[in-house]
């Protein structure tokens, strides 16, 4: 097990990716605190956690507030008495032009995407300082990298804020043994993508080069990596996780 004896803390964590992550870094023997804002489906998945042998703490609550991220930090110390790795994973998306986008929709992205991110690094920091050691992985997307009509501003530049984030703490950060790195998904196929049309479905298909959707499982295992030692050399980065969508 490549995490055996370490804590985590996963962020939006109760669909999708960010279930992916927690039961990927599960089965690699991370204990968890699950965050989200729906109790139903956190508890299904801290089931889920817990027949694969590990402890898992649930914390209901909105990241793009502060007091969830230092209380979420408190359970994990409470319960586990350290934070080894966050995964910051909590995100949404609200498509529209730049002209029909509302400013108040825009703070909102902003809110959940970018400060949402911050409010947690924050609040695991100084114990992962006083540990001097810790992975932080933050979701990004390959929108934060190449623009495409299809995407919402507010979206990609809420995660082009998360990749320089993840850079600057990577360098702050650096001296207390403290790894910052971010993943960036392409299309991911989710219970969102299942639902576009079989034409979209195509044209998005067509854009990546190896011709197919990527899975949460990809996402995860990309994670998995940053959050475990086979990646003790590698800090600042942000992992393209697109089937050759984006290259750089």
């Amino acid at each position: 097990m490549l995490l055996r004896g370490t804590a985590a803390i996963v962020t939006g964590a109760s669909r999708g990716i960010g279930k992916a992550v927690a039961l990927t870094l599960a089965e690699h023997g991370a204990s968890l605190v699950i965050n989200g804002t729906n109790a139903e489906l956190l508890n299904d998945l801290a089931l889920q956690i817990e027949e694969l042998g590990q402890k898992c703490v649930i914390h209901i609550g909105d990241a793009a507030r502060p007091e969830t991220a230092a209380q979420a930090a408190e359970a994990a110390m409470e319960q586990f008495g350290r934070i080894d790795i966050l995964v910051n994973n909590a995100g949404i998306n609200m498509r529209s032009s730049t002209l029909e986008m509302k400013i108040e929709d825009w703070q909102t992205v902003l809110d959940v995407n970018l400060n949402g991110t911050l409010f947690f690094c924050k609040a695991v920091l100084p114990y992962m300082m006083e540990q001097k050691s810790g992975k932080i992985v933050n979701m990004s997307s390959t929108t934060a990298k190449s623009a495409h009509r299809n995407a919402a501003p507010s979206y990609g530049a809420s995660k082009a804020g998360v990749n320089y984030l993840t850079r600057h703490l990577a360098l702050e950060m650096a001296a207390n043994n403290i790894y910052v790195n971010a993943v960036c998904p392409g299309p991911i196929e989710t219970d969102m993508s299942r639902q576009w049309s079989d034409e979209y479905r195509r044209e998005v298909t067509a854009r990546i080069p190896l011709q197919k959707l990527g899975t949460t499982k990809h996402v995860a295992d990309a994670v998995l990596f940053l959050a475990s030692s086979m990646s003790d050399f590698i800090t600042g980065e942000t992992i393209n996780v697109n089937g050759g969508t984006y290259m750089n």
